[in-house]
């Protein structure tokens, strides 16, 4: 069976836990605290200013140890931890910004939580919603978790905003909204109960009182003659739980120092001789208000455990996610690094491939140089300037030199066709490059889709230099491969297409065939229809050639360099890989420091869930 107050103590570790990793609302207030800190439920403490708040705090403590003064004196939420120790024990107290450091005077503790509240507000009258932390071991407390607020006020005072008496309501009720926390409403009885600030902020978050608890302080400094029944018995304000009555220490004995166990007898010698309480002595005082608070933080704790249960599964389920995300920690041996890497480059190697074989966009842009961009770049070509009758006769009349061919001009051919074919090699040696370019982006792009490479900038950089050397040499034999397609046209040309040509015959007027009479000086050799001929059967040899190209110039680009860049885009970059060693292959997988700091913290954080989970499904919640 669960002893009593093990709940709590739970309760009081994952919440401490949570702290100490950011995973709480202290950056932000109260009103963005994560889903775990919200699910734990907690005592807030509320009230007016001077209604009491401190000296209750104090006495269910039983020390004193909170600062003291006129106007706003708490200007930080007070998360306190109370830690019950074994008797006999010392007593001591440690802030969460200070962990390494036990105070045992108490004096001390209030002089720190003025210095930190300084240290975020200044010296002014200022609010702020960042809680300080404060965790108390001792024999003389139960197991509890209060969360002192700043006093509800209605009008600043020098030195604070105007909107000050909003500010604090807003921060108090960031708190006392969650359906988690117990609300301790703390109102003086020398007061009108109907003038409460914490009542009336209690019955607007509570309307039921389900989760209220009333605390009518300063019984002792009501009028003479008069008391405070009507209340504490429920019938000026009723609430589900019963009202407590506490007599707050007076300030002779505040200056006296007077110590707070003898406090506390003094206050149950009150209500024991006091012919007006003494019938409710048993169900008043400090501490019974502890032991009040402690069983119903259990009994709240124990109801929301299948619920919270439920938030840690579920929140355990998000971090392992995000782990795999993030990526599971590096080993530090050169093998496991080595098979990492190797890993990493195939998850890339297989996306890159996907690419280009259609399971992922980009490879069609390929196909797109080779079915628009080379036969527009073709049909381009300046072949109507090359092959116009005054560059033809130009031509022809140069390579007949001084003395004129006799039958056709075979040479003025020749240099016509090596002179045009010439031209192929610029649209050959731009789609060359344009499927470089296009491979390239594929890389960058296979790159940023690797999502195990997103967390090793360095391998990114190395595997991408690595890539884009390996494409330039595929580039260089795909341009020198290619261009010898356009040389090997001009080396050699295809005799059969000139064979079939009609012979150089011209007609009589009878329509007997005769050979055409030798060309004279004035004559300039040949005329301009026959130059156009010329032209034309130069322009067809050119279009033939041009066809082929068109159908070769695809093969070659695809055999160099695409069909390279799948089957050994990374083989060098394996080679050197593989002769690095461990610190080298180590600098290879460095990571971004906030993506390492990111992946810590969320490693921190399920480490928590997973303890927290443990723990809870450890203890026996039996009844």
């Amino acid at each position: 069976m669960a002893t009593m107050g093990n709940v709590i103590v739970l309760v009081n570790r994952i919440q401490r836990a949570c702290t100490v990793l950011g995973d709480h609302g202290g950056g932000d207030g109260a009103a963005s605290l994560p889903t775990l800190w919200e699910a734990l439920p907690s005592v807030v403490v509320v009230g007016g200013q001077s209604s009491g708040k401190s000296s209750v705090l104090e006495s269910i403590v039983g020390r004193d140890f909170l600062p003291r003064g006129s106007g706003i004196v708490t200007r930080r939420p007070l998360v306190l931890q109370l830690h019950k120790t074994e008797d006999g024990t010392q007593e001591y107290a440690e802030f969460l910004h200070m962990p390494k450091r036990r105070f045992t005077d108490f004096s001390l503790v209030r002089k720190e939580i003025e210095d930190e509240t300084d240290r975020l507000t200044g010296k002014t009258k200022q609010i702020s919603p960042v809680p300080i932390h404060l965790s108390i071991y001792s024999p003389n407390v139960v197991n509890l978790t209060l969360i002192d607020l700043p006093g509800l006020t209605k009008v600043a005072i020098a030195g604070q905003p105007e909107s000050i008496v909003q500010d604090i309501e807003n921060m108090v009720r960031s708190y006392v909204d969650k359906p988690n926390c117990i609300i301790l409403a703390i109102s003086p009885a020398n007061q009108d109960i109907a003038t409460s600030d914490a009542i009336k902020l209690a019955r607007d978050v509570d309307p039921t009182g389900e989760r209220t608890f009333g605390v009518l302080t300063k019984l002792d400094l009501m009028d003479k003659g008069t008391n405070a029944l009507d209340v504490l018995e429920g019938r000026a304000y009723r609430l589900q739980h019963p009202w407590v009555g506490i007599v707050n220490r007076s300030q002779a004995d505040i200056n006296k120092n007077v110590d707070m166990i003898i406090a506390r007898r003094k206050e149950q010698e009150f209500f024991a001789s006091s012919p007006d309480y003494s019938h409710l002595a048993s169900r008043m005082g400090s501490e019974y208000l502890a032991k009040l608070l402690s069983q119903e933080l259990e009994a709240v704790i124990r109801a929301r455990i299948p619920s919270i249960t439920s938030l840690i599964n579920k929140t355990i389920d998000e971090l392992e996610s995000e782990m795999d995300h993030l990526g599971r920690p590096i080993a530090s041996d050169a093998g496991a690094q080595l098979y990492l890497i190797l890993e990493l480059c195939r998850a890339f190697d297989k996306i890159f491939k996907e690419h280009l074989d259609g399971g992922r966009p980009g490879g069609d842009r390929i196909y797109g140089v080779f079915d628009n961009q080379l036969p527009s770049a073709l049909r381009k070509l300046p072949f109507d300037r090359h092959l116009s009758v005054q560059n033809v006769k130009r031509v022809v009349s140069q390579a007949d030199g001084y003395q004129p061919h006799l039958i056709a001009p075979e040479q003025g051919y020749r240099r016509l066709i090596e002179s045009a074919l010439n031209y192929f090699r610029g649209p050959a040696e731009a789609s060359v490059d344009a499927v470089h370019f296009v491979l390239k982006e594929l890389v960058r792009i296979s790159i940023g889709e690797t999502q195990e490479l997103k967390r090793f900038p360095t391998l990114q950089a190395e595997l991408a230099a690595a890539c884009f050397e390996a494409l330039e040499r595929f580039r260089e034999d795909g341009r020198k491969t290619t261009l010898r397609l356009v040389d090997m046209e001009s080396a050699y040309l295809t005799v059969e297409f000139f064979r079939k040509l009609p012979q150089e015959v011209e007609k009589t007027g009878t329509g007997n065939p005769r050979t055409a009479n030798p060309p004279t000086p004035s004559d300039d050799r040949y005329t301009d229809p026959h130059f156009r001929r010329i032209a034309s059967n130069v322009s067809s040899y050119i279009g033939m050639v041009s066809e082929t190209l068109k159908n070769t110039i695809p093969k070659s680009v695809v055999h160099c360099q695409v069909r390279e860049a799948k089957r050994s885009l990374l083989n060098h970059f394996y080679t050197q890989v593989g002769r690095k060693d461990a610190k080298q292959l180590a600098v290879l997988l460095g990571e971004d420091p906030a993506l390492m700091e990111r992946r810590l913290q969320c490693f921190k954080r399920l480490e928590l869930y997973k303890s927290a989970r443990d723990e809870i499904d450890a203890v026996a919640w039996t009844r």
